[in-house]
Order: C-alpha cells, then structure tokens, then sequence
C-alpha cells in the first residue's frame, strides 16, 4: 500500500510539540480516575464493575462523539476544534472534584469525553494536512508517545496524591498539570493549509499545484456549466501543428490494447515505441521541469495511459480510476480498514480492562501496596512512549502486517506474565505489554491514515477512533466485570482472546488486500 507525499507546511518539531502536548493534557485527563478506582469504590460503596464506569463512561462517550466531531472539524477547521477540545476537557478537569454524587461525577464525565473526542478524533488527520505523509508515521508516532506520556502522567500524580489529598485532591492536581498542556497547545498549534469544506489555501502568484483535479478523459472535457476541462483546453491549443499532439493523435490512432503483446506474449513494438516516447519526449521534460502538478503534466500523464490502453490510477494526488478498477481500487481500500480497526477495539479493550484491574488487585492479598506504590505500575507507560516512537521503524523494516502482529503477540505475552502473583513478575508483565500495545497502537493509526483516500482520511481516522474507544469502554468495563466476579486469572484469558481474535484480523486482511502501483515517490508501509 502506498500513499502519495504531500509537502509539509509546517516545522514538524513545532507540529509535533503541540499535538504531543495536547495529548498530554487529555489523556491525563481521560484516565486520571484509574488509579482512584478502589478509592472511588471504597468511597461511594461500589464494585469493580460499577466503579469502573468513571473510565468507561468517559471512553464510550468519546466513541459516540469521534464522528460527529470529525464532520464538525471538516467544516469549521481541525485545529479549532483541537483547541476548543484541549481548553474545555481541561475546564471540566477543573470542576470535576466538586462532583456531590457518583452519578454527578458520571455525567461530567461524559461531557468531559465528548470535549476529549476533538483530540482523539482529528489529531491524526491534522498531523496528515500539517506535516504531509513523508514525516506522518514519525508525527503520528511522537502524538501517541504524548498520549502515553500523558496517561503515565496522569495515573502517577493521581495515584500519588491520593494518599495525603483524597481522590478529589487527585483529580485537581492533575486537572491543573492539564491546563497548563492546554495553554502550551493554544499558543503554539499552527495553523494548516487544510481549509474547511476541503478546500485549500494557495498563494495566487504561486504555480498551478492543484493535485485534487482528475486528468483528462472524454467525461472531463466540459465542467457542470460548460466549460472547457482546462488540461483539455491546454492539449487542444497545440493541436494541430504542436509535434507532441502529433505523436499523441498518431499513436492514439494506431494502436489498441491488444496490441501489447504478441500471440507468444512478446511485447508489442509499437508498445516500446510508446514507452520510449513517453520517457524522452521533450514536451514530457518541459512538463517535469513545470512540475508534477503542472496541468500540462496532467494531459501528457493522463493522454500517454489511453494510449497504453489503461485509464489513469487514483492516488493521493486525486486521480480517478473510473469503470471497475475504480470500485476494485474502493474495495481494496476498504478491506484494508479492517484490521486496523479490529486492533483498535479489541487490543484497547484488553488494554484498558487490565489497567481497571490492576489497581485492585495490587491494593488486595496477598500484595497489599498502598495506592501510592500501586500507581507505580503506571511507569510502564515509558515502555509505550518508547515503542510507539519506535514503531514507524519496525514496520518499515517487517512490514507492517509483521510488525502488528508481533507488538500484539508482544501485548498477548506480556499479560500472561501478570498471572503469577509475584509483584517482580507483574511489573514485568505490565512494561511488556505496554510497549506492545502501543507499538499495535502506532502501527494500526498511521495504517489508517495511510490507507485512506484524503478527501476520506478524516472520517476513516475518526471511524479507527470510534473503534479504540468502544473497546476502551466495553471491553474496559466487562474485563472489570469479570475481574470482580472470576479473579484476574479469566481476566487474563478474556484478555488474551481478545489479541489473538486481532491478529487473526490482520492476517486475514494482510492476505487479501493487494497493494495498488506506485504512481509517485511515497511512503511506502509494506504489509
């Protein structure tokens, strides 16, 4: 699968710094309430399953959101409503220990993972438009180091405030470390060249580089009113006399599709022939020399491929594949969707229910941390900061249908680890499967965005966000459920078929999606 570069707009430091601190303040914010989890129960008389609703509430409401929020960005801008999300979260951050009730708290809290949906939602398709896809795996990986940071962040201060201040000493502390991300954010996100509705921004002294209008075909020559296709308009104006028209019409005249290759499969010479002129043509050099978005680049592109007997492949610059191939091309990109997707909601939900988990298990027998010690476990959240950063490399070195399967496997094994009641042997296991599930995480979110069409690209992060966060609420909450009533033992093996039915996703997917032809220099992730 390969998608076609855009050039960047911005310093990527300067990208990646506000986005990384954004995603600090709202992830903090989004899972603050898990270590407080045996405090919260202990203090509103609750069990495992129900106190885990101040997670999983927050996450489910983030699901439903993502999409409407991601429709809102595209017509009112992504980095406005990066802004107000990162500004509201953290308002709500700041009210949420005045709470009178559990059922209080639950409703802010939902409200509180709508505002954190116009991260989660648009972040990566933001970092898509700011930095362009040659430096998108790197961005996307330094956005979720930030969300890892952030959580690790979170859960420590929260778990370690919790002891002298209470749980309500604990969410404002943090509330106040969120605020300050979200200023860092508002002053220092700049802005892209992504415009709503999808249009963009262009200097009018600058050359012609729109890449989002389809080459030249016979159904392009007039637009809704009338007008001549401009690419059409450029080709006419050299006919009759231009020596490249000549060669176009003569060729075009001569030769049909199956004239490429001989009864014995040799290929054809006046194939040759067309291939030799369309690489040392002197109008093709001027058209190089103007640009690849040239229009002039366009007709030659696009006039060389009905001569050859194919029409012109979509890509990232816009180009339509029409017919069949255009539906082959639209089914290939859809099947490509499904393994991302079924990581982000089965990998999450193994994720966060043994993070819901953990707390009550290490504060019980035969452990009996104080809560303090226990949000220590929370430091394996440096592992992911390290594995996610790491992950573009990995999956340009395996490919990436390998490398999501061995950070899921790498995930799978951690949490057995954490079955033997040993505290060495659990910290262990949770820094495994940390760096393993945000590695998937990495791999499975810049997966999206690369194999999404642009004008799709938001809406296909926003469905991948939909997916994390439904499995960060169900799943959270039924691993919870089952902790409370089975013990961590079938915790752990919910958890781990959870993982094994995603790596069958990406197997399968892996398998029967066809990667389309390079048109272009790309960023290539190799299944």
């Amino acid at each position: 699968m390969v998608v076609i570069d855009a050039p960047p707009v911005r310093d990527t430091r300067r990208v990646s710094a506000a986005v990384a601190a954004a995603g600090v303040s709202s992830f903090a914010l989004l899972y603050v309430p898990q270590p407080l989890l045996p405090q919260l129960a202990a203090a509103f008389r609750l069990d495992p399953g129900s106190a885990s609703l101040a997670i999983g509430v927050a996450t489910g409401a983030l699901a439903v959101a993502v999409l409407p929020v991601a429709w809102l960005a595209g017509r009112v801008g992504r980095r406005r409503v990066i802004l107000w999300s990162v500004v509201l979260s953290a308002v709500i951050g700041l009210l949420l220990p005045l709470a009178p009730s559990f059922p209080v708290l639950l409703v802010m809290r939902a409200v509180q993972g709508v505002a954190i949906a116009g991260f989660a939602g648009v972040a990566a398709a933001y970092l898509a438009d700011a930095v362009g896809t040659a430096r998108l795996t790197g961005a996307v990986g330094a956005m979720i180091a930030g969300n890892s940071v952030g959580g690790m962040l979170g859960r420590l201060g929260a778990g370690f405030a919790a002891e002298p201040m209470g749980w309500h000493g604990a969410l404002l502390v943090v509330a106040g470390v969120s605020t300050l991300c979200a200023l860092f954010t508002a002053l220092t996100l700049p802005r892209t060249t992504g415009r709503p509705h999808g249009t963009q921004s262009r200097d009018p002294n600058a050359p012609d580089l729109d890449t989002t209008r389809p080459t030249h075909s016979s159904e392009h020559d007039a637009d809704a009113e009338g007008r001549s296709h401009a690419p059409k308009h450029d080709i006419d104006a050299m006919h009759p006399t231009h020596p490249a028209k000549r060669d176009i019409d003569a060729m075009r005249r001569s030769y049909a599709p199956e004239h490429a290759a001989d009864a014995e499969g040799r290929q054809h010479p006046l194939k040759r022939d067309i291939d030799a002129v369309h690489r040392t043509h002197p109008a093709k050099r001027d058209a190089d020399a103007m640009g690849r978005s040239h229009p002039a680049r366009h007709e030659v592109d696009a006039t060389t491929s009905q001569v050859r007997g194919r029409a012109p492949e979509a890509g990232a610059s816009g180009r339509q594949v029409s017919g069949s191939d255009g539906g082959e091309a639209a089914a290939r990109r859809t099947a490509g969707l499904v393994a991302p997707f079924a990581v982000g909601a089965l990998a999450m939900g193994a994720f966060v229910a043994l993070y819901n988990a953990v707390g009550f298990r290490l504060t019980a027998p035969p452990l009996d941390l104080t809560p303090a010690a226990a949000s220590l476990v929370f430091l394996a959240y440096a592992m992911g900061t390290a594995s996610s950063a790491a992950a573009g490399r990995v999956a340009g070195r395996l490919g990436r249908t390998k490398a999501l399967v061995a950070a899921l496997l790498v995930t799978a094994a951690g949490s057995v680890l954490t079955v033997h009641p040993s505290l060495p042997l659990v910290a262990a296991g949770f820094a495994v499967l940390t760096a393993g599930f945000f590695a998937a995480h990495a791999i499975a979110n810049a997966w999206v965005t690369a194999e999404a069409a642009p004008r799709v690209r938001g809406r296909a992060a926003g469905v991948y966000t939909l997916c994390y966060y439904l499995g960060s609420g169900v799943g959270g909450t039924a691993g919870s459920v089952v902790y409370g009533h089975a013990g961590w033992t079938w915790l752990i093996a919910l958890t781990s078929a959870w993982l094994l039915l995603a790596v069958a996703a990406v197997l399968l997917t892996g398998r029967s999606v066809i990667p389309r032809r390079v048109t272009a220099p790309a960023t290539v992730l190799h299944r």
